[in-house]
């Protein structure tokens, strides 16, 4: 069995296939995903997926990349959500330096918030880290008392030990299956198993095999034979070790 860790089955890209592609994803033994939510408009179709699917965890949160959709009003709703509906976790929140002309200093208030948030109901968080790792460990370490995973994992190994240290795991997805991505494949081929989350980030970030194409959860299978391989280990050892890991920190759920 398979946990898709970070999956954005409610995209509207998925809004004609939904059903297929959920099929798809189980008869390649992808049996529990995380859907985690971008914005509070869709909150609501984000939960009904989630109930209606067997398998399916709902987060959510306030992505930083949708900033513009975003009202400092989201996080008292975002409170009161998370009280009503107890999800699998927070998120997907963080902080995103790559995209240019995004307010660096409302991201960091939402993600403030997020993260208290994730802290007050005890949640994991799941976090957006591009090309600001540093100051995500340094918003975590500020807050205190937060377990959870850096998704789409991209940073170095020393900021690897430190999220390790702090209790987050590490999710890893398709550019893993790249053979350019050699720090990436590094970090993986040596790091703790359980801090490792295997992800498709769908439907974004395909990996080598559909290079260009949509991402989907079935194509989580080509992300864990890449890390297997790497770690030199079977893919069922992985297999195991990562959905363990996924249901320690977002719950048995359904």
């Amino acid at each position: 069995m398979l946990y898709d860790s970070h999956c954005h089955l409610d995209a509207a890209e998925f809004d004609v296939d939904r059903n297929a592609v959920l099929a798809r994803a189980r008869a390649a033994g992808v049996t529990r995903q995380l859907v985690p939510a971008v914005n509070r408009a869709g909150w609501p179709k984000l939960r009904g997926i989630c109930t209606e699917e067997e398998g399916l965890r709902p987060a959510y949160g306030l992505h930083p990349m949708f900033l513009a959709d975003h009202r400092d009003a989201d996080l008292d709703a975002l409170r009161r959500w998370l009280d009503g509906e107890r999800p699998a976790a927070v998120g997907e929140c963080g902080l995103d330096f790559y995209v240019e002309g995004l307010d660096h200093d409302a991201m960091a208030r939402f993600f403030d918030g997020q993260l208290r948030l994730a802290r007050e109901f005890d949640l994991p968080v799941v976090v957006h880290a591009r090309r600001a790792v540093d100051a995500v460990i340094q918003a975590i370490r500020k807050i205190g008392g937060l377990h959870g995973v850096v998704h789409s994992w991209s940073g170095s190994d020393e900021q690897a030990r430190q999220l390790w240290d702090l209790g987050f795991s590490l999710g890893i997805g398709g550019p893993v299956t790249y053979e350019r991505a050699r720090r990436l494949r590094r970090t993986v081929a040596s790091m703790p198993g359980e801090f490792l989350l295997l992800e498709t980030d769908a439907p974004d970030q395909p990996g080598q095999a559909q290079r260009g194409g949509r991402n989907e959860p079935a194509f989580l299978v080509e992300v864990l034979e890449t890390v297997a391989a790497l770690r030199g280990q079977s893919a069922d050892e992985v297999a195991r070790q990562t959905f363990t890991n996924a249901e320690r920190l977002f719950g048995r759920g359904a």
